[in-house]
């Protein structure tokens, strides 16, 4: 059976899969990230805790598959901001297409987020995401579009920027594109669950204060998936 790796960044974004588990194994570490064996709904399922950031998530990723092989469908959960206009805080999205927003190599005739020899934009798993997307909590609105991510913590004067460059990314964290990417090298399926919990506001006031049901409301999603895949 394919082995299920859900990768967050930050102890509120696990809490949630531990509180719904019904066996948690002792934790292993590889690396900074944190892995558990968890059970939820009778499958066990791999949560790792990777820490914040594109390299650190890309690390973790690859220890994952290092550790699980080659057999894996990696799922990264989590909080986000809200770039486009219409979207909510308490929203969830589940990616179609994630970039890497910090990538500019235009001057060589690649497009902007384009890692030179690499693809502009990876593809979601569609099995997957279908199922997330099917598996939906009633009372909780889930939505696909594309993810960007890079190592800013997007405010309102980084948001302005990226709108403008990357006007079809509807929702921006720090790890998502680079897990996509190992998930393209290592060809694995991916796909990227996450709930809005700040508008790109001026400061992390809004991100402090809904970080916790931003990641509850993800967890919700994934959770639900799980059970259909």
């Amino acid at each position: 059976m394919t082995t299920l790796v859900v990768q967050v960044a930050m102890e509120e974004e696990a809490q949630p899969f531990l509180d719904a588990a019904s066996e948690v194994s002792e934790p292993v570490r590889i690396a900074r990230a944190v892995h558990h064996g968890i059970v939820v709904g009778g499958r066990t399922v791999v949560l790792v805790q990777s820490g914040v950031g594109m390299v650190n998530a890309a690390d973790a990723a690859v220890g994952a598959l290092h550790r699980y092989g080659d057999d894996v469908l990696l799922v990264s959960a989590g909080s986000a901001g809200g770039l486009a206009a219409g979207v909510e805080v308490g929203d969830v999205f589940v990616g179609d297409r994630y970039v890497n927003v910090e990538a500019d190599a235009r001057a060589f005739g690649y497009e902007a987020g384009q890692v030179p020899g690499m693809p502009a934009s990876y593809e979601a798993d569609g099995a997957a995401s279908a199922a997330f997307v099917v598996a939906a909590p009633q009372g909780v609105t889930v939505r696909r579009g594309s993810i960007g991510s890079g190592e800013k913590f997007v405010t309102v004067d980084i948001a302005r920027g990226l709108r403008a460059t990357f006007p079809g990314i509807l929702v921006v964290d720090m790890e998502t594109a680079a897990v996509a990417q190992i998930a393209h090298n290592h060809g694995v399926p991916f796909v990227s669950v996450r709930a809005i919990s700040d508008l790109c506001a001026p400061d992390g006031t809004e991100f402090r204060t809904h970080l916790d049901g931003a990641a509850e409301l993800s967890a919700r999603v994934v959770l639900a998936g799980i059970a259909r895949l």
